[in-house]
């Protein structure tokens, strides 16, 4: 029952995204639309919705994965430096592939993205102390030194402003022809929906992965390899979104459960959902003008962050 509501919340928050706008565009008169309020609908409002189907669903699924493998709900592209990987990537294909296109720039910071996650992976083997706050703190102060590096060099180079667009995560710009990189996230959902119960089992730690005739390190690799190429498709599409795959994985388990393979795809629904919620809010809220989606994600993934925070010292 509840997977039926949230499809046609999903269903109804994505007609919205299509005829909610500057230019105004009523369903009611669909079949009585100008040329241009078409050329509106398929070149702007289609790709700008499936812009946030694919970065909601799969920044979700990239937490989800983290966290399964870590054994930690509070971890997630955005707490263990993932994303801040990617941005520098960007910046040093900026500075080093000047004329690269979009694909090669992908390239460098999905390299940067899983060196980052990879990274992160290595100082929790070295942390005997393993509270699940601690380690997303840890991987905070790691983005943070990331992001600082990033900062600095993009000032040394007068790519401040460069380097600022995908620190803010925005959807208005997302026109036909700029966001087809998102579509690198179909094959890899598919890919993690196959091995998702091998995550699962990884998680448990490589020891009884490898009772069960598992290999452990193989799996990782795969994990880390999806979270890096979605990260990385998605900060260079639509800059970076906060706290989605931190707090989405954690609402779906709640009524869900921990079984990944049963809540993949609820996690992806209801991580494009919601961010379709922000979204949508966004572009009403102060009408004309529109909120970037980092900024409305933020204001209310933090609230809900605080909430999961209380709600798990209420149930400790």
């Amino acid at each position: 029952m509840k997977r039926a509501i949230l499809l046609v919340v999903f269903v109804i928050l994505a007609l919205l995204s299509v005829f909610v706008g500057v230019q105004k565009i009523s369903i009611i008169h669909i079949f009585t639309l100008t040329s241009e309020q078409w050329d509106i609908i398929w070149i702007s409002r289609i790709p700008r919705l499936v812009s946030i189907i694919l970065a909601g669903a799969g920044i979700s699924i990239c937490g989800m994965i983290m966290q399964s493998l870590t054994q930690n709900k509070f971890v997630s592209p955005t707490t263990a430096g993932t994303m801040d990987a990617a941005r520098l990537g960007i910046l040093v294909s900026l500075l080093v592939f000047t004329t690269a296109s979009p694909l090669v720039k992908m390239g460098v910071a999905f390299l940067f993205a899983l060196l980052g996650t990879f990274i992160f992976m290595q100082i929790l083997e070295r942390i005997p102390f393993k509270d699940t706050i601690f380690i997303p703190l840890v991987g905070l102060m790691f983005g943070g030194i990331l992001s600082s590096i990033t900062t600095f060099f993009a000032y040394k180079f007068d790519l401040i402003q460069n380097i600022s667009s995908w620190l803010q995560g925005d959807f208005s710009m997302v026109l036909k022809g700029r966001y087809e990189l998102l579509y690198v996230a179909v094959p890899l959902l598919v890919i993690a929906y196959l091995y998702a119960n091998q995550f699962t089992v990884a998680g448990m730690g490589e020891t009884f992965s490898r009772n069960l005739g598992l290999s452990y390190k193989a799996i990782m690799r795969i994990g880390l390899v999806i979270v890096a190429f979605i990260t990385a498709s998605v900060v260079l599409t639509v800059g970076m979104i906060p706290f989605l795959g931190l707090i989405v994985p954690n609402i779906v388990s709640i009524y869900r459960g921990d079984n990944m393979k049963k809540t993949l795809f609820d996690t992806a629904v209801f991580g494009a959902t919601f961010l379709l919620f922000c979204d949508v809010l966004g572009r009403v809220i102060i009408y004309p003008y529109e909120v970037s989606i980092s900024l409305m994600v933020g204001i209310i993934g933090s609230a809900i962050f605080i909430y999961l925070l209380m709600r798990r010292k209420a149930y400790a």
